[in-house]
């Protein structure tokens, strides 16, 4: 598939924006000035202001002689920048890839996206609507390179949208400056009687590197797609990625449900495509007022199977607000992971067992966070706290058995809790011990099982460790830190029996 290449440019970036947060400023000339060398210039020009003769770059004083009530504000340098990121992250509704073109435009790779609103012309006139709604002056083109597109949007008179292998053919009545090239050079091309791309787009490279340099032959191969032109998206490109268009807004909860299932089905069959299982979800809905809505949702294991993604979805589709309306949807799986053909068939209808365990263990990571749940698997260390390790998938087997020759506490505490300890032979079990305020008098006790450090990995005292009953019925295990003709020996718990 060949690239398309959409850019739009904004005549009034900065003044626009003023504009429509000042409604009073609508229609009246204004400029936005700073300091340079000591005196006033005009950084930005409202089209009011363009009208009478003002540019950008001119003198404030020869701005106030053409109009003596110019209305000045001050320039900040960085507010085009921060409008153009802003208005790049809204029209990222219409395509994944989207750049900021300093110092007034957009560039949007909207390769394989138009088809979603019934084809260029449709998807064009939608985002200049869009944009020109709240008052922005635009102008846009969409081409097969970046050159040429921003070529035409800025300096064509023809149809914005140039059919493929049509855009050499639109550049050539297009003056060089058309071309991204810098003063000198377009001064040469003028003095040389160039004023038109044709003039020169077919003359010897040899000869135009010697005349005009490297730079007019690069930018002349960039617009006709000889060489490719990078560009930097504001946001990292997620593969999968899937967009659904609505034709009349969205606001009821029935509505978005359809449009999340159906959006489920088309990315889990390229995911089946692919053998690959989402593990990570993120389903969204930009308003009309352009404000965005998402959820997430995160699985145990790689899932491909639609009514488990859609029953993780419809925990969290309550959270959405959609306002005066959703226009589109948006479903990305920015995690991914290889899913085989045997793993799938645990979703099957006939597994029962593996399909209600995995479906509560989403539903819960999903209404109480990923954190709150763990599964641990015996780890080859006879040191308490290395002796379990943390699972990281539901399928993931362990590398040894559960250890039976000694009774482990069904809750093992990641570290040892120090006690008040009464015993009465320095090496006999506690006869109560006091934790967390609370007196426990001993009534059983078995013991000591004693552990030793694991030498090749740390230094450190001996455990002798007890399991101990209470008066009420509870078990612990507590352990003696050194051994029991130390001066004072200390004593900690370290975990509780069912």
């Amino acid at each position: 598939m060949s690239r398309r290449y959409l850019t739009i440019w904004f005549r009034h970036l900065t003044t626009d924006q003023l504009a429509i947060r000042k409604p009073e400023l609508k229609g009246e000339p204004f400029v936005l000035a700073a300091a340079e060398r000591g005196r006033m210039v005009v950084k930005a020009c409202s089209a009011a202001a363009m009208d009478k003769g003002i540019e950008a770059g001119m003198v404030l004083a020869d701005a106030r002689a053409l109009i003596p009530n110019l209305e000045v504000l001050d320039d900040h340098p960085l507010r085009g920048e921060k409008l153009l990121r802003a208005l790049a992250e809204w029209s990222l509704r219409y395509t994944p890839i989207a750049a900021v073109d300093l110092p007034d435009g957009l560039i949007l790779d909207i390769s394989g996206c138009a088809h979603l609103w019934g084809g260029e012309g449709p998807y064009l006139k939608d985002i200049l609507s869009k944009l020109r709604k709240p008052g922005y002056e635009v102008r846009a083109a969409i081409a097969d390179t970046i050159g040429a597109s921003w070529a035409v949007s800025r300096f064509g008179k023809i149809s914005p949208v140039i059919e493929p292998g049509a855009h050499i053919d639109a550049l050539q009545s297009l003056p060089p400056a058309a071309l991204r090239l810098e003063a000198p050079v377009l001064d040469r091309l003028q003095k040389l009687g160039l004023y038109q791309i044709r003039s020169f787009i077919n003359m010897p490279q040899r000869v135009l590197r010697r005349r005009f340099g490297q730079d007019l032959l690069n930018r002349l191969d960039q617009a006709l797609g000889l060489v490719s032109e990078p560009i930097t998206p504001i946001q990292a490109i997620v593969p999968y990625q899937e967009s659904l268009p609505s034709l009349e807004p969205i606001r009821t909860a029935t509505g978005i449900e359809i449009a999340l299932r159906k959006l489920l089905e088309i990315l889990c069959q390229r995911l089946f495509r692919e053998g690959k299982g989402m593990r990570k979800g993120v389903f969204k809905g930009c308003r009309i007022d352009g404000e965005l809505q998402q959820i997430e949702i995160g699985t145990n294991e790689p899932v491909r199977n639609v009514g488990h993604l859609f029953k993780l979805f419809e925990l969290k589709i309550a959270t959405i607000a959609p306002g005066l309306g959703i226009d589109l949807f948006v479903l990305e799986a920015p995690v991914v992971e290889e899913l085989s053909i045997q793993q799938e068939s645990l979703w099957a209808a006939s597994n029962q067992e593996h399909l209600a365990i995995a479906g509560l263990l989403d539903r819960l990571a999903g209404r109480f966070g990923a954190n709150t749940i763990h599964r641990y698997l015996p780890d080859q260390h006879h040191w308490p706290e290395r002796s379990i390790r943390e699972a990281k998938s539901l399928q993931e087997k362990p590398a040894i058995d559960w250890p039976e020759d000694q009774p482990r506490p069904l809750c093992l505490l990641p570290r040892p809790e120090r006690i008040q300890v009464t015993s009465p032979i320095p090496d006999y079990p506690p006869m109560l011990f006091i934790y967390k305020g609370t007196v426990h008098k001993i009534r059983k006790a078995d013991g000591p099982e004693r552990i030793e450090r694991e030498w090749w990995i740390e230094q450190g005292l001996v455990r002798d460790y007890y399991r101990v009953e209470d008066e009420q019925g509870a078990r612990y295990w507590v352990f003696r830190s050194g051994h029991y003709h130390d001066a004072e020996p200390e004593w900690f718990i370290h975990g509780f029996f069912a």
